[in-house]
């Protein structure tokens, strides 16, 4: 049996970080849930628990330091160490750069790449100190490509996965993944405000789209290579997904 390992997750609550709290944890791993919906991932730690998982909740905002300072040291302090940071949380309200939804474009920066940055300045230490670790950044296929409404966002996924890249090259005790979805059911597209960018995104989802639980198989793939083996790279899509 593999040796259990404390993970930590933000953006639990729904969508990707859902279901890879639920699958990480029923591969027998203690996993803490931060999301800002506190009911909602409180709710499923309690189901992960009656499943006979190991599972905690923490209220969390990652465009606050002291937030994160509070998740990441609450389960450092539950379970004594910190094996695993999948930084999950993101937002992608698309819009067309003449739309100058720049509010928007200020959120994206502070949820997908300031919160990132955060998150490693909380839970790095602890990995540095115990001499391992490993750093899951999940970025997007837009990290690779910009596309019509996804500038911003794109532009935010790209510097996810440079920095990413960056630490990696730093790190000789700890492993550095970048996991990047191509279309996946989740939450992310009912945060578009712009209706015609909102109406061309839901139409490619219907069109050809995966469920979490693929990025979340992807992500159980790389915790459990041996510690000497750093997968550095995964692109999930679906087949049809141009």
């Amino acid at each position: 049996m593999p040796i259990p390992k404390v993970i930590l997750i933000t953006g639990a609550s729904s969508g990707i970080g859902e279901a890879t709290a639920r699958h990480l944890a029923k591969l027998g791993n203690q996993v803490v849930l931060g999301a800002r919906r506190l009911e909602r991932i409180e709710k499923i730690a309690g189901e992960i628990a009656s499943g006979g998982g190991d599972a905690m909740a923490q209220k969390l905002d990652v465009t606050t330091m002291q937030s994160i300072r509070d998740f990441v040291a609450v389960g450092h302090t539950r379970y004594g160490r910190v094996d695993v940071l999948v930084n999950n949380a993101g937002v992608m309200p698309l819009s067309f750069l003449a739309e100058l939804r720049v509010d928007e474009w200020n959120q994206m920066i502070d949820v997908n790449l300031r919160g990132t940055l955060y998150t490693l300045a909380a839970a790095l230490p602890i990995m540095l100190a115990q001499r391992s670790g490993h750093i899951i950044n999940v970025a997007s296929v837009s990290a690779y490509r910009a596309d019509p409404t996804a500038a911003v966002y794109s532009a935010t996924k790209f510097a996810v996965r440079a920095l990413s890249e960056g630490l990696r090259q730093e790190s000789k005790d700890v492993r550095v993944t970048v996991v990047s979805p191509g279309l996946t059911r989740t939450e992310l597209f009912d945060g578009i405000a712009s209706q015609d960018a909102r109406a061309f995104a839901k139409q490619m989802v219907a069109q050809s789209s995966i469920a979490p639980s693929a990025i979340a198989e992807a992500i159980g793939f790389a915790i459990s290579q041996p510690d000497g083996v750093d997968v550095n790279e995964l692109v999930v899509r679906p087949t049809s997904q141009n």
